[in-house]
């Protein structure tokens, strides 16, 4: 087992380090963090308008009359309704910022290119709205990192900065100075467009979605696709790679575009077609953290009366009730720990699975909210699934569930320092 550890560490972990730390990725998953909150408003005022609660309903239209859902409409239009449009110019900010470039610059041009690339015949003085949201990420995600990778380099040539007198304020010459490139830039993008049209593609939203946005999302509702990503994110962590964060690009482009689908569902109160979203890892399977450590916290007290271990979960409780469980992946360890390999990947596997099923068969409604990631266990499946009961109680079942799954490593791991004890003792 330790030649396997050191082959994977030696291996994987700098190749898996160097995906982690690649520009575009880490533009993208810093672009999400950025507009996080405006996300988790938007799904919030979904929540608020959709509580399928008659009584709640019933007391909502009594004091504010039948409009009163137009305030959660209001911040939904705002926030979740525009996403795309958020997104290309956070990516596109935080990609020229890694470059040492204009990012404030870069921001405007990646949002004026995906206009540019936004129009089409029909719609020549609107913007179309369907695609503005988690549909049109995809577009997004493309043209910010285009569009930033060409002006950066454009900014770059000397001979294409329009130099302003002294004395002229920096804002004004910093703006004259990207005049070109950011020219150039749209051309680029209005050319693109051009050509699009003329081979027939006028929506180039749709033909995206249609070729590889859509197929991605259907995919990632499979069990097997979640299963996946319950596996190697923890696969990472456990080499001490930031697992959450590697696959948070993937995350966000393939799972909010579901988690959007549901909200409209619910909110036209029609069936929700997606079981696998975000929220669903959030709030079924990272209870704790990465790992189910909330678990593992449990097990400790329960298996062992080992004062150093006790005082590590103790440690640990308090900030794992946030799910934020760097005090037990790295103080513990966790992290290259043999003994914990198995039940830090087995555990999330197995809730993953068990929560799929219950959820497929109905027993617990699909998710319809985002919830901030460091919402308490039990509190955040009742939120996710829109006020349900039986989302509640299942992130308490998988607690037990991973519990039973720790208790037994927990065992062996007290064997084994009661053998170090015994050993330094002689």
């Amino acid at each position: 087992m330790r030649s396997i550890f050191d082959f994977l560490e030696k291996r994987f972990v700098p190749i898996a380090a160097k995906i982690g730390a690649q520009r575009h990725l880490v533009a993208i998953r810093d672009g999400f963090v950025a507009i996080m909150p405006l996300i988790i408003v938007g799904s919030m005022a979904v929540l608020i308008n959709n509580l399928p609660i008659d009584a709640y309903q019933n007391f909502m239209s009594s004091i504010f009359s039948d409009s009163w859902t137009s305030f959660g409409g209001n911040l939904w239009n705002g926030t979740f309704a525009v996403l795309s449009l958020f997104i290309v110019f956070s990516i596109s900010y935080n990609l020229a910022k890694s470059y040492d470039s204009d990012p404030l610059a870069a921001g405007i041009i990646g949002f004026a290119s995906l206009m540019v690339i936004t129009q089409s015949a029909e719609e020549a003085w609107a913007i179309p709205y369907n695609w503005t949201g988690a549909l049109g990420l995809l577009v997004s995600i493309m043209v910010a990192i285009i569009s930033t990778e060409i002006f950066v380099r454009l900014l770059g040539n000397k001979r294409l900065v329009i130099k302003m007198p002294e004395g002229v304020p920096p804002a004004v010459s910093k703006s004259f100075a990207a005049l070109l490139p950011g020219i150039i830039t749209l051309s680029v993008f209005s050319v693109i467009k051009i050509i699009t049209v003329a081979i027939g593609i006028v929506n180039i939203h749709a033909a995206l979605y249609d070729l590889i946005q859509g197929p991605l999302t259907e995919m990632a509702n499979t069990i097997w696709s979640a299963i996946f990503i319950a596996f190697i994110n923890h696969f990472l962590w456990f080499f001490g790679l930031h697992g959450s964060n590697i696959l948070e690009p993937i995350m966000q482009a393939v799972y909010l575009p579901a988690l959007d689908a549901n909200m409209t569902a619910l909110a036209n109160s029609t069936a929700l077609p997606y079981i696998v979203t975000k929220p669903f890892f959030d709030a079924f399977v990272y209870m704790g953290g990465a790992g189910t450590t909330i678990s593992l916290l449990i097990a400790i007290f329960i298996a062992t009366k080992r004062k150093h271990m006790r005082d590590l979960a103790k440690m640990g409780f308090a900030p794992g009730l946030f799910n934020i469980n760097e005090p037990m992946i790295y103080g513990f360890p966790i992290v290259l720990n043999p003994v914990l390999f198995i039940p830090f990947l087995l555990t999330p596997v197995v809730l993953t699975i068990f929560s799929f099923i219950v959820t497929a068969i109905g027993i617990v409604p699909r998710t319809v909210a985002l919830i901030p990631w460091t919402t308490p266990p039990i509190i955040g499946g009742y939120l996710a699934t829109g006020g349900s009961i039986m989302g509640a109680i299942l992130p308490l079942i998988n607690i037990v569930i991973g519990v039973l799954l720790y208790v037994p490593f927990v065992l062996i791991i007290d064997k084994i320092e009661a053998k170090k004890e015994s050993l330094a003792e002689n």
